[in-house]
């Protein structure tokens, strides 16, 4: 069994090259400001795990686990590692320090997710990112392979069940409506007309195929992080601050499956299936199964992988919320908005929140833990007990579910 003890993000508005930051300056505001936030001291850790994807070629960075020793010289000689899995690498470095962990190596565990995006221009930045995809076989005729990426996979939904784009525009509105809540979002200020979620080509411009402005994840500079901990440092923890353990969140099970690089190969290999990513609805219910978690009744709130308005519409379904070629359903009678039966991304997601793509994993995880801690603020869901997360590398070549409660 594995702990949170809790954790901080920074500000995913910020661009840290205007801020006259680095990444490293980045790296030690994050693990600073959590020790700060909960009360522990560097020389408490253990271990430390680094999420990243691809610092090489943003920021010319590599070796991350390196910025400890920046941070406080109690960290000279800590074990450290970094774990890339695209836009799944926060939660693979989760899982890594949990099973740390789980296996007694160590008690108490620092899990840093970041990702500097915002120092480059946007093609630049959008040939960095598909690197996540089979190089040099996909999408080579798109300006910007990713919105091409799930565009294609709208297509694909369009083929097999209809598509109606209201439907991926609503999706929109509620997480951009959600990152309103939330101190931390990067579009906690924009603002929006009518006509900035529907076709409009002047309001809602493409970007490739399908996918408009709307549709996209956000290019965003942030980190997060959060502290793992055995029931045995947690219950030290609990006791001097006079808590229950009972009331520490923690991991109750994970999902970890990965699947070919092949977009086309993934498709053509779920034909006739009932789930897309046969591979992602098996990472969502090993991770219930682990927590013993038998109906989604039991789960009251999702923090998704919305990279994409399409990412979505198909987590929805293989979330189990509907059945398959049914997540308009949910969407229709806002199933997924903060009130309705299972409000999704209630912190804005990809979309509203943010998405600096090393942190997102760790930022998940931070955000499960405040809803079952009632610490999400305006953004809390009430009666909270049980959040699930589900993150995705690439074409859901990796993908990483969490279910986190108390």
């Amino acid at each position: 069994m594995v702990y949170i003890l809790g954790g901080w993000q920074t500000d995913f508005a910020a661009n840290w090259s205007r801020q006259g930051m680095e990444i490293a300056d980045a790296f030690a505001e994050s693990v600073g400001k959590g020790l700060e936030a909960t009360g522990l001291e560097p020389k408490d850790i253990e271990c430390g795990h680094v999420g990243n994807f691809v610092a090489e070629l943003f920021a010319g960075q590599g070796l991350l686990g390196g910025f400890f020793g920046l941070v406080h010289p109690d960290f000279e000689g800590m074990p450290t590692s970094r774990h890339e899995g695209a836009c799944a690498s926060g939660s693979l470095a989760v899982l890594a320090a949990a099973a740390d962990i789980e296996a007694g190596r160590y008690d108490l565990a620092c899990v840093v997710g970041l990702e500097q995006m915002r120092n480059v221009p946007g093609d630049v930045a959008a040939q960095h990112l598909g690197t996540a995809a089979w190089a040099g076989h996909e999408w080579q005729d798109a300006n910007y392979l990713w919105p091409r990426a799930f565009s294609d996979l709208g297509h694909e939904y369009e083929r097999r069940w209809g598509l109606k784009y209201e439907h991926l525009m609503r999706i929109a509105e509620i997480n951009f409506t959600n990152a309103k809540r939330n101190p931390n979002a990067q579009t906690r200020t924009w603002k929006f007309t009518d006509a900035s979620f529907t076709a409009d080509n002047e309001a809602n411009p493409v970007v490739e195929g399908m996918m408009r402005k709307q549709d996209c994840g956000q290019v965003t500079d942030g980190a997060a992080v959060v502290f793992l901990a055995s029931p045995r440092r947690a219950e030290e923890y609990a006791k001097k601050r006079g808590i229950r353990l009972e009331s520490l969140p923690r991991i109750k099970g994970w999902g970890h499956r990965s699947s070919s690089i092949s977009f086309d190969q993934k498709v053509r290999a779920s034909e006739g299936q009932p789930y897309v990513f046969p591979q992602v609805r098996r990472a969502i219910l090993d991770a219930r199964d682990r927590a013993g978690i038998k109906d989604i009744s039991e789960i009251h709130a999702v923090e998704t992988h919305d990279c994409f308005t399409t990412t979505e519409y198909m987590a929805i379904e293989h979330l189990g919320l509907t059945l398959p070629g049914e997540a308009w359903k949910a969407i229709e009678d806002d199933s997924i908005a903060i009130g309705g039966r299972l409000p999704i991304n209630p912190s804005g997601g990809l979309i509203g929140l943010g998405h600096p793509v090393g942190a997102t994993g760790v930022r998940m995880t931070l955000d499960a833990y405040k809803q079952v801690t009632e610490r999400a603020g305006d953004y809390q869901i009430d009666g909270a007990r049980n959040v699930q997360t589900l993150n995705i590398g690439g074409s859901t070549t990796t993908t990483v579910s969490l279910l986190i409660g108390t």
